[in-house]
């Protein structure tokens, strides 16, 4: 096994060097030969925590194994440009869920464009793009009139019109990376760089158009972590919430009123407040949750219910862990990883505040 790159994973209270390797090699422990990176072995994959696994190996400098993960994904990739929301551990034959869940499609952009910035594999993006290109094709058939984009097609192809805004800030974010590949390859997209626009504009100006989740942490902080809210605009919002959601010395709550913490939410409202320039705030969230971490293989538990003092589920994901590094990478400077989540280099879209 390979020794992972670890200056920019050493981080005061959070990890260091040692532990960062420990880290990096308990996801590739999981990882299987076929390249999937499931939750934990015998638990199932779904592709969009399997992609923010392969973009924490990335961020470790694992490419090769990262590249196994997208390779992964391109074979299993239905010819409508989805995959399934779950596959089962052991059998990949064996799906689990067969909804088509769009924030999960449309992540793979992310992950792609990580990639090619932690490599510069030229042919790498050529071969990746057509799965890119069907996949965001694919969401953006979900696309409602007012920019919000349903969350899910059931197995027979029924659409729900409904939207979640944690996942359309992600799928937000998917579509300024995919733009960023696009613009890579000199293949302009003007109907992405529309959809892009009207649906920022949605996140930004229209709660009503989503779903009621308010009591859940993730659509507290992903319209900033997803690129939509940004300034004072971004600020604003992770004030306005920090008291409901965020348990001193413990993390951030996975929903309000349950006294949970995850592991998973506090990174990565760390890695936007990071995005919004609160590395202070980023950096004391991060070693708070070092409890969560197991020292035998490097990995995270999901949660801590703190008024039972229990760790709940007992399961280390690979996912929380890869959230974990990403953070982390982010705080210590790893250029790829700070060029796909700060923004600053992403293509925007249309203007967000078109007319309704």
């Amino acid at each position: 096994m390979t020794t992972p790159r670890t200056e920019h994973l050493v981080l005061a209270g959070v990890l260091t060097a040692e532990q960062a390797v420990e880290t990096v090699h308990g996801i590739l422990a999981e990882q299987r030969e076929d390249g999937a990176i499931p939750w934990f072995r015998g638990h199932h994959l779904d592709p969009w925590d399997h992609t923010e696994a392969a973009m924490a190996l990335d961020a470790a400098g694992e490419h090769e194994a990262a590249e196994r993960a997208y390779e992964w994904l391109a074979r299993h990739q239905h010819e409508d440009g989805s995959w399934y929301a779950a596959y089962a551990d052991g059998d990949f034959a064996d799906v689990t869920d067969r909804g088509r869940e769009t924030n999960f499609v449309a992540y793979v952009a992310v992950g792609v464009w990580h990639h090619y910035l932690s490599t510069g594999d030229d042919t790498f993006l050529d071969r990746m793009w057509p799965v890119v290109h069907r996949a965001v094709e694919y969401v953006l058939r979900l696309q409602q009139s007012g920019g919000q984009i349903g969350w899910r097609r059931d197995d027979d192809g029924t659409p729900t019109t409904d939207a979640l805004l944690t996942g359309s800030s992600s799928i937000h974010h998917a579509l300024r990376c995919a733009l960023a590949i696009a613009e890579q390859r000199e293949e302009p997209q003007p109907d992405w760089e529309l959809a892009a626009g009207a649906l920022r504009h949605a996140i930004r100006r229209h709660p009503e158009r989503f779903l009621d989740k308010a009591r859940y942490s993730m659509d507290w902080y992903y319209p900033v972590l997803g690129g939509a809210l940004t300034g004072a605009e971004a600020k604003a919002r992770i004030e306005e919430m920090w008291e409901r959601f965020v348990v001193p010395g413990l993390g951030v709550r996975c929903v309000v009123p349950n006294p949970w913490v995850t592991g998973g939410e506090s990174a990565e409202l760390a890695l936007a407040l990071w995005v919004i320039g609160e590395s202070d705030r980023a950096l004391e969230i991060l070693q708070w949750i070092q409890r969560l971490r197991d020292p035998e293989s490097g990995l995270y538990w999901t949660g801590y219910v703190f008024e039972d003092a229990a760790v709940w589920p007992q399961e280390l994901t690979t996912w929380t862990a890869g959230s974990l590094l990403l953070a982390v990478a982010a705080l210590g400077g790893h250029d790829a990883t700070c060029a796909v989540f700060s923004g600053d280099r992403l293509p925007t879209g249309l203007d967000p505040d078109c007319c309704d």
